[in-house]
């Protein structure tokens, strides 16, 4: 006898089968099926809400990438922008943009005249404020880089307006016009006309990658192109500083360190360091970096240097996490045939870790890439219409950044704006998904199993 019954405990009367259903098996199999529709549940509204959030970021921000253009012949009239006829590039600099508006405005008005158009309700003066106000200072940088096309005649695709380009994508109507001074009807009746005489078209605008920023009133020739320099500038400084400092700390900390209190403080901190808002470390970029040091605002030196002091840990912690991976059998396989402490690591470990480590980088990079309170603090958010130079120079001359400039469009009144900052968003979701994929792709490459 095996079975030690208690004393006074009655004895069973039944037997009962392990596959016999009772009461209880049937509690506990109602509640696996409740937490596993509960987790269906929570699935599934993730992955709406990101549906949600994908389709409004993109039914707002696919029309950033085109744009309306309006094709005009424009006369480089001497009279007017080389009075003195010699051609002296510095007498043709002192033309600013207002002396080139009625050149716009005459190429207005023989277009018009050429297609047998008549702009009703219209001065000549509001018929060309259908173009943007950009247009002269594009035509001013274009007979600066060449003052020998002073007197002739050249085709050029001028951005419309903000309020023509808003017409065709459906932000402005017939009624709010009315309504609006930056635009009237009677403007966009002839906005139309030029639609079916072929001179004004919609098509993609690339200038929304390569342009810089742009004013208030000029909501039309925004684009990204300075801060995607900065943002790329950033990203260098982070790979180059933070992926060998960040593998070198966890090689030695896994590996070289002694395990004592110093050690575990270290460990501690860095653990610690991981969980800090990524604001505090803006507040430490301003005040020891630009404050202390006395390195420019806005510089993408200093951008890549908070962002490096952000992702380190990250890069630690993924990395160490690599190291322990790598199975102890082969760092006593290759002690055991001779090798060195040193050689064991970098022959064998570290190259079997190398997935783990690329995959830790490059998330690292992508966090780095889409911070933006940091960059706020260090002055990132200003204005900023010339580009940087080449590296090195051009890491401490102002920038932007993908991010900041998102931020700095949704703090602007015009609607054409909010398009804008929706466009960037789905530029910096593409890269984010590009290093991601970067990211999965090395791991199968470099994977290797034991």
């Amino acid at each position: 006898m095996t079975d030690i019954t208690a004393i006074g405990a009655p004895m069973p009367t039944e037997k009962k089968s392990i596959l016999t259903v009772d009461d209880r098996t049937r509690r506990r199999n109602k509640e696996e099926v409740r937490f596993r529709m509960w987790g269906k549940a929570a699935v599934t509204f993730g992955i709406v809400a990101l549906i949600g959030l994908l389709l409004s970021i993109m039914s707002n921000g696919l029309s950033s990438f085109q744009q309306t253009f309006i094709t005009l012949d424009v006369y480089m009239d001497p009279a007017r922008l080389d009075k003195a006829g010699n051609r002296d590039p510095a007498e043709i600099a002192k033309v600013s943009t207002f002396g080139y508006a009625p050149l716009i405005e005459q190429a207005v008005a023989k277009a018009l005249e050429d297609k047998g158009l008549v702009a009703e309700g219209l001065t000549p003066k509001a018929a060309a404020e259908l173009i943007s106000k950009e247009a002269a200072a594009d035509l001013r940088r274009f007979v600066l880089a060449d003052p020998s096309v002073i007197g002739q005649t050249y085709p050029f695709d001028f951005l419309a307006g903000g309020r023509i380009d808003g017409y065709y994508k459906g932000r402005v109507t017939m009624e709010s016009a009315a309504l609006d001074r930056n635009v009237s009807p009677e403007q966009l009746v002839l906005a139309d006309q030029l639609k079916e005489a072929g001179i004004l078209v919609t098509k993609f605008n690339w200038g929304f990658f390569t342009a810089p920023d742009a004013s208030d009133t000029r909501p039309e020739a925004a684009g990204l192109g300075i801060a995607v320099i900065g943002s790329a500038y950033m990203m260098l400084i982070v790979l180059v500083l933070a992926l060998p400092l960040g593998v070198a700390t966890s090689i030695y900390l896994e590996e070289f360190a002694p395990q004592n209190w110093f050690t575990d403080l270290i460990e501690v901190n860095i653990a610690n360091l991981a969980a800090v808002p990524s604001i505090v470390f803006g507040i430490l970029g301003l005040a020891v970096l630009i404050n202390f040091v006395g390195l420019p605002q806005s510089a993408p030196i200093v951008g890549g240097l908070v962002l490096t002091l952000m992702t380190l840990p990250t890069i630690i912690i993924a990395t160490r996490s690599a190291l322990k991976a790598v199975p102890p059998s082969i760092r006593d396989a290759a002690l055991g045939v001779g090798a060195s402490k040193m050689q064991s690591i970098f022959h064998h470990v570290l190259p079997l870790a190398m997935p783990g480590i690329l995959t830790g980088a490059i998330i690292g990079l992508a966090r780095a890439l889409g911070e933006t309170a940091p960059l706020l603090l260090i002055g990132m958010v200003a204005f900023v219409r010339e580009y940087p130079a080449g590296p090195p120079d051009g890491f401490f001359q102002p920038a932007s950044a993908l991010p900041v400039q998102v931020y700095n469009w949704t703090q602007r009144g015009d609607p054409a704006f909010v398009e804008r900052a929706s466009g960037a968003i789905i530029v910096l979701l593409v890269f984010l998904i590009l290093m991601n994929l970067i990211a999965i792709i090395l791991r199968r490459r470099f994977e290797r199993r034991w």
